[in-house]
């Protein structure tokens, strides 16, 4: 079997993630094991090595030549995911200094010189037992930095950022304020675009939703008055602008519930610089100010007030 192979299969037996088991990830195994075609694994050693040493050896060895300037596509999709996983070390140097080097750690070297035979899967088995796999160590981190969010009385989890933190702000605070007994039909998120989405309830509602239809940020339903709220959270981009009013309008032909169309902001000062662009007969929510609400209704609330 190639080595290029063999190299891939120790990758993947480690439960590296399938973007740490690229070609530039095994040729970068067998650089730092000093392996080529005809060599075995028992032979293999860890010599400090810099990131030009490695693409040398694997054009002398295996005739795949990469620019110099590739230096730090080795270091961002191999070196950096080999050294959290306990693979590899660095010898302490500054990053900057021509004397930077890496080598395979002395405890990964003994599993690699086992590979093929039968004292691998023993070793193997040892090393992932002293070590969390990169898959685990990633999901963790994930997890970690995870916004934890209430929809529909469900516990879910947005990905970190200003924009799911809105979010997060108008389901658990707008919602019971302005939107009371409603429920969630929809709300994306920066990694996951339809983090929730109730299809079903949607399309009974007359919903027309395309591929290429851009779904507010949040959905909400009010059944007792047959309401839906559209909501987007700007922290950036996407006021309801008279464009995207159309938009959603053009989805929504065939529904018949009262539409309420709202912007949600952070802050007052986000809201002064859409305040210029955004659609008249719409409202406005600032999580700064959340006993408030903005009503851009012409003389719809006009009038005084007991």
């Amino acid at each position: 079997m190639p080595k290029k192979d063999d190299a891939k299969e120790i990758l993947s037996s480690l439960n590296m993630p399938t973007a740490q088991q690229s070609d530039i990830c095994c040729y970068t195994l067998l650089a730092m094991s000093s392996i080529t075609e005809q060599s075995d694994w028992k032979s293999a050693h860890n010599d400090w090595i810099r990131i030009h040493d490695i693409m040398q050896f694997i054009n002398a060895s295996y005739g795949v030549r990469y620019a110099e300037n590739s230096r730090e596509t080795f270091r961002k999709q191999a070196i950096h995911h080999f050294r959290n996983a306990a693979m590899i070390e660095d010898n302490n140097m500054a990053t900057n200094s021509p004397n930077y080097r890496y080598r395979l750690t002395d405890e990964f070297l003994a599993i690699v010189k086992t590979f093929g035979t039968y004292d691998w899967q023993d070793n193997l088995d040892a090393f992932l037992e002293n070590h969390p796999s990169l898959i685990d160590l990633y999901t963790s981190k994930k997890i970690m930095t995870q916004i934890p969010v209430e929809v529909n009385e469900a516990r879910k989890s947005f990905s970190v950022g200003q924009h799911n933190e809105l979010q997060k702000m108008i389901l658990e605070e707008f919602a019971p304020r302005f939107a009371p007994y409603s429920e969630c039909l929809y709300v994306g998120d920066t990694a996951e675009k339809d983090l929730f989405k109730n299809e079903e309830k949607l399309q009974q509602l007359g919903f027309a939703i395309t591929l290429h239809d851009k779904m507010p940020d949040v959905v909400l339903y009010r059944e007792d008055k047959n309401w839906l709220y559209f909501i987007e959270a700007v922290t950036s981009v996407g006021p309801m602008d008279a464009k995207r009013i159309l938009e959603i309008e053009a989805m929504t032909k065939k529904v018949n519930s009262g539409k309420i169309y709202v912007t949600a902001f952070l802050d007052f000062k986000t809201f002064k610089s859409f305040s210029e662009s955004l659609a008249w007969e719409t409202e406005v929510w600032i999580a700064d100010l959340p006993e408030h609400m903005i009503h851009m209704d012409g003389d719809k609330f006009l009038g005084p007030r007991g």
